[in-house]
């Protein structure tokens, strides 16, 4: 037989063999096929389904429950069979045609709480705080006071305030006193900035004050601060925008967390702003923010005591006068003279050396009077 005859009967027979001497293989291959196939259409019905549209049960019946979609809209709707027990609250997927309830959503958590908020346990002092004796004096009495010793105020029949609002300047020691009062008590602060309250759709303001009060609780003893509390509290106008009702919403929600807990709970409020004259009244009647305290620009005694403070730290060169400096630092809010020391620390390691000199405060002090300056004049410019 020739070669050519030979090579090719050999293939022809290896052809023969495996589909006639390997049937498990060829059936194994099929099924690996159809679970492909299976698979791919599976897929194809997945991309055509329609999404389902997130919704909020707030009233339910046996048969029909009334929800509210993402734009605050509210409709009556019919429940399918495989929706499970719903209650009021619950976040549901619907359908968007008919807005009939498929299932419930597994976590009915429509905040991450946290994003929102700085939760720590402060680290600062009483002792780091310079020329705010009296300020000081009344945060104990307000905070201090009812956390460490409840008992006192049960004894004398008297509830105290649950909470306080701090105003005055930028950079007068306002965050410092809450967090100082924190750290007194043990608790934890939870930190605010107001205009992150108000959120983009009608009624998540209002449900992110609530959550974040829950989680006061759960975390107590607890102190709230909110910071830039006008940015939320200011006064409330009859005609609006859409976006300024919803600022009023998350505000009436405020206040309502803020009469819905005992004073002599482990949460204290305590508020901050730089606008005390554009606050609702409604903020700062009794009961609420009532303990009003100013933290204003520190006088030159303050000032002396500031700078102390801030200075003990640094490598001085000796002899320096701190009071004398002190004089140059006219209208020095506490975070001002606080950035004096952080410019003249700058100054020294330009040139290389390890000891801040007097000629080195004495720049610093120019640096921060010019910024100050451009910052009024910067003001002026735009709103004056």
């Amino acid at each position: 037989m020739p070669p050519s005859d030979t090579n090719e009967r050999n293939i022809l027979d290896s052809v023969i063999y495996k589909y006639t001497s390997s049937p498990t293989q060829i059936e194994d291959e099929n099924k690996i096929l159809k679970e492909t196939l299976n698979k791919l259409r599976q897929e194809i019905e997945k991309l055509k389904s329609p999404p389902l549209m997130v919704c909020e049960v707030k009233e339910i019946n046996e048969k029909t429950a009334i929800i509210s979609i993402p734009n605050g809209n509210q409709f009556c709707v019919n429940l399918s069979e495989g929706c499970g027990k719903l209650k009021a609250g619950d976040m549901i997927l619907a359908e968007q045609k008919n807005l009939t309830i498929i299932k419930k959503v597994p976590t009915t958590k429509k905040f991450n709480v946290e994003k929102f908020v700085i939760v720590e346990k402060p680290t600062v002092t009483w002792s780091e705080i310079g020329g705010l004796d009296n300020q000081i004096k009344e945060t104990k009495e307000v905070i201090e006071l009812p956390l460490k010793k409840p008992e006192l105020f049960k004894k004398i029949g008297i509830k105290p305030p649950k909470g306080i609002l701090l105003y005055g300047p930028p950079g007068t020691g306002k965050t410092l006193l809450a967090k100082a009062v924190a750290n007194s008590t043990d608790s934890t602060f939870i930190e605010i900035v107001a205009a992150e309250l108000v959120q983009k759709f009608i009624g998540e303001g209002a449900k992110l004050v609530k959550e974040i009060f829950e989680m006061a609780r759960k975390k107590a003893p607890a102190i709230v601060f909110i910071d830039e509390l006008d940015a939320l509290a200011a006064k409330r106008m009859e005609i609006g925008t859409s976006g300024e009702r919803e600022v009023n919403r998350t505000f009436m929600q405020l206040l309502a967390e803020l009469d819905g807990f005992d004073p002599l709970d482990n949460v204290k409020i305590i508020g901050a702003t730089n606008r005390k004259d554009i606050l609702d009244a409604a903020i700062t009647r009794p009961g609420r923010l009532d303990r009003l305290i100013k933290v204003g620009v520190p006088n030159k005694e303050a000032k002396l005591e500031i700078f102390k403070i801030h200075s003990k730290n640094m490598s001085l060169e000796k002899g320096i006068n701190l009071k004398t400096l002190t004089d140059k630092m006219e209208n020095f809010s506490g975070a001002e003279i606080h950035a004096v020391c952080t410019e003249a620390g700058y100054f020294a390691i330009r040139e290389d050396r390890t000891t801040v000199k007097k000629e080195d405060l004495i720049k610093a002090i120019e640096k921060v009077k010019k910024e100050e300056k451009l910052e009024g004049e910067d003001y002026l410019r735009y709103f004056g």
